[in-house]
């Protein structure tokens, strides 16, 4: 939430620029990248993957519906007799009053603020994207108090109650208001903006016309912890080197900045012819000093922008995406993190019927890799065409030849959500072996660097005082 008021101002002007950037990011545009339309198809209403395929249509018109929020102000008392004064974002003051009295406020003051909802911060969501952690939590929770006999609304209210942080009851209050009025609930979930993932809520929309709505939430709680599992290995794998990084350029930096000048001043006392290193290093020092404020500036921006440019420019996205499955080690971490991620989901929506077509659209949908979106893209071409499913990740480097003998045995034998999470387990075992062995080599990897680097500095000060001692010592 923090994040999104500081970047704001650097959002606007990356839209302005937005079509520039995408024509100079053009050379290293995605291939093959283009718009796939799947023409409407006829459906036996008797089938629960076309009751699915229908219903998916349906979801997915309301994720792309944009409803823009107002920010109020508001005064209430509420039913303990507290006066409580907050804010709330909502599509009109009608809404909000609504959304208050259901709650069983009674409204003191209620009023809009124009500033925030001019500066576009109504648009920010209050609450932020919810965790896998918290989602699969959120989700046991709700399958085992409906399986007790428990209704929908009144769990949902007892998950609000348990509630601790403010901004988590304020969203179950907002769910418990769309039920109340009789929306079904996967859209009361997409009505929470970003909240909630569309592969969740197109899930949930299926189970509601199969009536397996405990199952499907145990099923989504079983994918959101594993997935958990899976992102939390690639962050562990990934931050011992980042933290030895940055400790590593802290420590250059106190030695360039507290360090090296006390010596400086030293050798020009002294008048001591210096060696080259030792110069270079001591005008690097001089630079740092004087200029530090400016490059850390720099820094940030360059940081900020890189940020920006990766979210808004599909291109730059790409780009970094693929340079990334590239590098050595890493490369095979991320790419069995994608596949994981693809198969896995792949094998839960085969699992509730979707159809094939339907589940290639909703999985490029959800997938934040660009290099994958084409291969989707492609297959759904493929389907489209009447072809088949595996022929578009056939040798494809993204892609391993492993996971597409499977893919490719699943489609002709019919067993292909099977297959897929057979793929996802087996690649979640060739993942932990691959962060266990990143883990043992990185440490003394970054250990050398870090000593070479510190040693380079270090000797570039001691030499001239080696020198100066043997010059004293033939005097």
């Amino acid at each position: 939430m923090i994040l999104d008021i500081l970047l704001w101002p650097f959002m606007m002007l990356f839209k302005l620029f937005d079509a520039v950037i995408s024509l100079l990011a053009k050379p290293f545009s995605k291939p093959k990248g283009e718009k796939i339309v799947i023409s409407k198809k006829k459906v036996d209403l008797a089938s629960p993957s076309a009751l699915a395929d229908i219903n998916n249509d349906e979801v997915n018109n309301d994720l792309d519906k944009e409803v823009k929020n107002i920010r109020f102000k508001y005064v209430v008392k509420t039913q303990e007799n507290k006066v409580v004064s907050a804010t709330i974002d909502a599509p009109s003051k009608v809404e909000a009053e609504s959304f208050l009295i259901s709650r069983g406020n009674q409204i003191i003051e209620l009023k809009e603020d124009k500033l925030s909802t001019t500066l576009g911060l109504a648009a920010l969501s209050s609450h932020g994207k919810m965790r896998f952690k918290d989602l699969a939590f959120f989700l046991t929770q709700l399958s085992t108090y409906i399986k007790s006999g428990i209704p929908l609304t009144d769990s949902v209210i007892i998950l609000e109650r348990q509630a601790k942080k403010k901004k988590d009851k304020f969203l179950y209050q907002k769910i418990v208001y769309e039920l109340n009025k009789g929306v079904a609930f996967s859209s009361a979930l997409a009505k929470q903006g970003n909240v909630f993932p569309k592969l969740l809520v197109n899930m949930l929309k299926t189970s509601e016309l199969t009536g397996d709505l405990p199952e499907t939430l145990d099923d989504m709680a079983d994918y959101y912890r594993t997935s958990d599992a899976n992102r939390k290995q690639v962050i562990s794998a990934l931050t011992y080197p980042s933290v030895i990084f940055v400790i590593s350029i802290a420590v250059l930096t106190f030695i360039m900045l507290y360090v090296v000048p006390q010596f400086v001043e030293i050798y020009g006392q002294l008048g001591t012819d210096l060696p080259a290193i030792t110069k270079v290093i001591m005008n690097l020092s001089d630079y740092l000093d004087k200029n530090i404020v400016i490059i850390l500036v720099i820094v940030v921006i360059v940081a900020i922008g890189l940020i920006l440019t990766y979210k808004n420019v599909t291109s730059f996205r790409y780009l970094v995406q693929w340079i990334f499955m590239h590098i050595p080690v890493i490369s095979n971490i991320l790419i069995y993190k994608e596949v994981i991620t693809f198969t896995k989901t792949f094998s839960s929506l085969m699992k509730h019927d979707v159809f094939i077509t339907d589940s290639m659209e909703m999985l490029s949908r959800v997938t934040n890799n660009e290099i994958y979106k084409v291969l989707i893209n492609d297959a759904i071409t493929n389907l489209s065409n009447g072809n088949g499913l595996s022929p578009a990740f056939k040798g494809q480097w993204a892609f391993p030849d492993i996971a597409y003998e499977m893919l490719l045995t699943g489609e002709r034998t019919g067993r292909l959500g099977e297959m897929m999470e057979n793929v996802a387990n087996y690649y979640e075992g060739e993942q932990k072996n691959l962060i266990t062995q990143l883990k043992s080599l990185i440490e003394p990897i970054m250990i050398i660097l870090l000593a070479v680097i510190v040693g380079i500095v270090l000797l570039s000060i001691v030499i001239p005082m080696f020198d100066i001692y043997n010059s004293i010592d033939v005097e």
